[in-house]
């Protein structure tokens, strides 16, 4: 049954989710996420988007973002998703498909305040809600830009956020506010099909997956954690260093010493 087709519309915002295959953890990488960086860089000056929201995640991307054109955001997609599974598969030294299926995609018009505030607050909150950080900074979200009113070369502030205030400091500190009353909903139990039931009891063997294996995804998230840093050369680019730079550097918290640079 052939997949129904987007329908892409004048003036809106696009909340975009993209997924690693088999929901791995294939972006706990630091060197992943600072690639990442640079390729939205470049989706950046390729097609000139505006981009308002973004955390990239050890499995999953979140961005809000607004195309120049309508019919621009599959050329977007498919750049970013071509380009970054080309870069992991060189880094990680595998092949196949990188990212799961096709991208979530939902639209609304960008001049819904109330909206467009929720979106950018779900994105930043999801390292909070993963237990990653226990507040809403995060060096690969661009919260910090937010409530810091600083500049990572990469991201924007929304319409909305700036009519939060008569001027910047208010709308940060409303922003803040703001985001310190979320509380994440708790996910329901995914649902499986009739047939899988038939398989309720099987258990992987100690060799395989499971819970230890979803565990130490986790604990990969730790940049000390690296198997084989000399597979990650790319990383070493100047460019990719300097954006990567600029971003962590304008969104971690202000209490932070970020090293490594």
């Amino acid at each position: 049954m052939p997949r129904k087709p987007r329908i892409f519309k004048q003036g809106y915002a696009y909340h975009i989710t993209t997924r690693c295959n088999n929901r791995e953890f294939k972006l706990s990488r630091r060197e992943c996420r600072e690639v990442f960086l640079y390729a939205i860089r470049k989706a950046l000056d390729k097609f000139g988007f505006k981009l308002y929201g973004l955390c990239i995640m050890s499995n999953h991307v979140h961005y809000l973002l607004e195309p120049t054109e309508p019919e621009d955001l599959p050329k977007i997609m498919h750049f970013l998703n071509w380009y970054t599974a080309m870069c992991f598969n060189r880094m990680l030294g595998r092949t196949g498909h990188f990212w799961e299926k096709r991208y979530f995609c939902d639209g609304f018009p960008a001049t819904d305040r109330d909206r467009t505030l929720n979106t950018l607050r779900y994105i930043h909150g999801n390292p909070k809600a993963a237990k990653m950080r226990s507040t809403f900074f995060y060096e690969f979200g661009n919260y910090g830009s937010y409530e810091r009113l600083t500049d990572n070369g990469l991201t924007q502030w929304h319409p909305a956020f700036l009519r939060l205030g008569r001027s910047l400091e208010e709308c940060a500190k409303k922003y803040k506010g703001f985001c310190q009353r979320y509380k994440p909903k708790s996910k329901e139990p995914r649902k499986y099909a009739w047939g899988s039931r038939l398989l309720a009891d099987a258990r992987l063997s100690s060799r395989g997956g499971g819970e230890k294996s979803q565990v130490e995804g986790r604990e990969r998230l730790n940049p000390n954690r690296l198997a084989d840093p000399t597979r990650c050369q790319v990383s070493e680019c100047p460019e990719v260093t300097r954006v990567a730079r600029q971003f962590i550097e304008a969104n971690q918290a202000p209490w932070h010493s970020e090293k490594g640079f």
